[in-house]
């Protein structure tokens, strides 16, 4: 069966895909929480390897986990991120006036979760829908009042949702153009959707930082593309659409903001930041093969430094759990071979993740309540990108001298 979900050539541009980038073991997907301990043999793991495309350069998995494992019960919810909401929110601020949005505008979010970016615009009385493929989520969007559709975006799905709704002026997609495994069939769907003048927003974790800093934790299932602008225009050139803006953002330990239209449109012209994000990343040899085929080694450091770390720990008897049950703890957990043995638990503010077992390594997931009650030694940030939020919200654990770690891009004790 998992023979039959490999794939030999570009998911963009039908190249071959022979050089590997990084090869992470087998390992279920980041997401596949376990309900209970019968679960765990019937658990399906699959190979993590992420390789580059011989032509576009696209960086891709190559094995395709069915998207239907990962998206049905999806157990991340937008809300549950207090920088995330607050980033939604300054994003709505400024899209509703560079885009001029009012009453008679629509706004579309492709992949739009619990709906804690488009209540934004509702609240400004800015007709808008949301699309999501899981029920989970979009029962939550629905419940705030958030017009949503419970389907995967698809060039299909576009036109259908045109002769409902019409046209968009502007769709949005956040860490939604890693997350699909067919991505001309979605990029073809924004062509169809957007109005003949209307801007497409995409934001995604940006290759570069993910290379630079060796951010290999970012690599899981649920991604099925790693992207530079580079890759990117090849793909958009080919259905008729045009970067014209890009914004480097802090979100995600490095995205980029991307804002793109019809290829056609002349009244929007290219800006100097897409310029100098090509020089960026030409600097950094992201058009060059070469460059990504030395990357595979470098996560083998990153996860020496951590066992280390979790074995002096045992050795001196030092309690150690963990904070945030996200898919990029679960990636670095797994590929470091780490158990409830060296990390008690997991805790976490979702209630979606609590009471569970994280998917390869079994390890205990439970409520934030349980760091009080134990007062561990050491507290691993799993999540990095929010180690300020995090810290901010666990400083309670300074009572009794507990230190926390991150282990990306190399362990350290905050």
């Amino acid at each position: 069966m998992i023979q039959n979900m490999i794939r030999n050539t570009c998911r963009s541009c039908k190249g071959w895909l022979e050089t590997v980038f990084v090869d992470l073991g087998t390992m279920a997907p980041a997401n596949s929480f376990m309900n209970s301990i019968g679960e765990f043999n019937s658990e399906k793991a699959y190979p993590l390897v992420a390789k580059v495309c011989s032509d576009c350069l696209l960086v891709q998995l190559n094995c395709d986990v069915p998207p239907q494992e990962i998206f049905d019960e999806y157990v991340y919810f937008s809300s549950f991120s207090e920088s995330w909401i607050a980033h939604a929110q300054a994003f709505t601020d400024w899209a509703r006036n560079q885009f001029q949005l009012n009453s008679k505008s629509f706004v579309v979010e492709i992949a739009s979760n619990d709906g804690y970016l488009l209540k934004n615009f509702l609240a400004h009385d800015i007709p808008c829908l949301g699309i999501d493929p899981s029920h989970t989520v979009a029962s939550a969007a629905m419940e705030i009042g958030v017009p949503t559709e419970v389907d995967f975006f698809s060039a299909a799905l576009a036109g259908k949702m045109v002769e409902k709704y019409g046209q968009a002026d502007l769709m949005i997609a956040n860490n939604v153009l890693a997350h699909v495994p067919d991505i001309n069939n979605l990029l073809e769907g924004f062509k169809i959707m957007l109005k003949p003048k209307g801007v497409i927003s995409f934001e995604f974790p940006h290759l570069l930082q993910l290379i630079e800093h060796v951010e290999f934790d970012t690599v899981y299932h649920e991604h099925f593309s790693y992207i530079s602008i580079y890759a990117l225009e090849l793909a958009m050139h080919r259905h008729g659409l045009r970067i014209y803006s890009v914004e480097e953002i802090p979100t995600h330990g490095g995205s980029v903001r991307v804002l793109c239209c019809h290829a056609e449109n002349a009244h929007i012209t290219d800006t100097k930041q897409l310029a100098d994000i090509r020089i960026k990343e030409a600097l950094a040899g992201l058009d060059k093969l070469e460059t990504y085929a030395t990357f595979a080694e470098k996560p083998k450091a990153i996860r020496n430094a951590f066992q280390s770390f979790l074995s002096a720990a045992k050795v001196q008897n030092k309690t150690v759990v963990g904070y945030g049950a996200a898919a990029k703890g679960n990636t670095l957990l797994n590929y470091c071979g780490v158990s409830a043995s060296e990390i008690m638990f997991v805790s976490d503010r979702n209630p979606h993740k609590q009471n569970k077992f994280l998917p390869t390594n079994h390890i205990p997931t439970c409520s934030v309540d349980e760091i009080s009650e134990l007062r561990p030694d050491y507290i691993v940030i799993l999540p990095w990108n929010l180690k300020d939020e995090i810290m901010s919200q666990l400083e309670f654990v300074r009572e009794w001298g507990g230190q926390f770690v991150v282990a990306i891009p190399t362990t350290k004790i905050l």
